[in-house]
């Protein structure tokens, strides 16, 4: 069973795996990270450990038995109890529930862990399978996006008021 944790300095090797196996099937709905992204994996996974550590998002990777990565979920821009939410998925797990199963944990955890009592999530309008995922997980459609919050791709906003489980 895969288990979500939370991204620390050791992850570095098969999150970077993960992103360079699944580069094609991501740019196929979302935009491409570019080379650079690629050539400078290792400051940026630090940038990203930094901003976990100052509390003003937290990164979460799924992690197999194996110890690769089959997903990231992000949380990031927390604002008054507020933070939105970005997620990819390995291609070989996609569309067998591993996204919205993790996305309804993360929605736990976001409450409980980090405070938050609202999520919002972006998704360009050809992304089905992503706004699937985050119906099925509990947000509602609640608007446009701008494009420029989804590289230049129309899409609509989703949310999710979260609610501690006594």
């Amino acid at each position: 069973m895969p288990e979500l944790q939370r991204l620390h300095a050791g992850h570095a090797p098969a999150v970077l795996a993960f992103e360079l196996a699944n580069r094609a099937y991501f740019a196929a709905s979302v935009s491409d990270r570019g080379d650079e992204f690629y050539d400078q994996f290792t400051d940026r996974h630090s940038a990203l450990l930094a901003e976990q550590e100052a509390g003003i998002c937290a990164f979460y990777v799924l992690v197999a038995k194996d110890g690769s990565v089959l997903g990231r979920f992000n949380l990031y821009r927390f604002e008054d109890g507020t933070a939105e939410l970005g997620y990819r998925v390995a291609q070989h797990v996609a569309g067998r529930g591993v996204a919205t199963a993790t996305v309804r944990e993360l929605c736990r955890l976001a409450a409980e862990r980090h405070g938050l009592r609202t999520l919002r999530a972006a998704t360009a309008r050809e992304n089905a399978a992503s706004q699937k995922v985050l119906t099925k997980a509990g947000f509602v459609l609640v608007g446009p996006a701008d494009p420029a919050d989804l590289g230049g791709k129309p899409g609509t906003w989703y949310q999710r008021d979260l609610v501690l489980q006594p």
